[in-house]
């Protein structure tokens, strides 16, 4: 079952001012956004964290809340995303845009629905390794995906070669890989660890 989070007013409100916005919609690089022809409605938000992985040995890695993603409802079906951010006068519209993670951010919690127990849903972006991730979190009180707790990370598609997309990992499964391949190459004349 899902407990999602209410998104901030004022997050919310710049998301619909855009969509009312023919400037915005116009401006978008969105087709399917451009292209819609009945009611469209900002639906599901997902608070977006993105994932620091530190390079100091032994450390946790951590997150940060960037920003509030929506699903652009149009027609019954997702056909868009819009993003917002932080900015010193609080949250701000970023953008719309389209792609295969919309789809596959709709498809994530459709499966997630059906998951043993109550999770948060969030999203999680790894920008290093251009991943996003549904990131389940299990410990209201928790804000850290750490390898104790019992929070779960869906990779969206496409996720990244050798990480299946749409399959539900613990993350004290999934965050030792992502670490390896976070971690500085070794430099060139070092010893390789063991």
């Amino acid at each position: 079952m899902l407990r999602p989070t209410p998104a901030p007013a004022p997050a919310l409100r710049s998301v619909l001012a855009a969509l009312g916005s023919p400037t915005a919609v116009r401006e978008a690089r969105t087709p399917a956004l451009r292209a819609a022809s009945g009611p469209l409605s900002p639906e599901l938000p997902l608070p977006v964290h993105v994932l620091r992985i530190s390079a100091a040995a032994g450390q946790t890695p951590g997150t940060r809340l960037v920003g509030w993603r929506f699903l652009i409802r149009g027609g019954g079906r997702a056909i868009a995303a819009a993003d917002t951010m932080l900015t010193p006068d609080g949250w701000s519209f970023s953008h719309f845009f389209e792609g295969p993670y919309v789809a596959a951010t709709e498809r994530a919690l459709v499966q997630a629905e059906a998951l043993p127990g109550t999770y948060e849903p969030r999203l999680l972006s790894v920008p290093e390794l251009y991943m996003l991730t549904l990131w389940l979190h299990a410990d209201p009180d928790g804000t850290e995906p750490g390898t104790e707790s019992a929070d779960v990370l869906v990779p969206l598609a496409p996720a990244p070669p050798g990480i299946a997309a749409n399959r539900p990992y613990r993350v004290a499964d999934l965050l030792p890989v992502l670490s390896t391949r976070l971690a500085p190459p070794p430099l060139l004349g070092s010893a390789a660890p063991a």
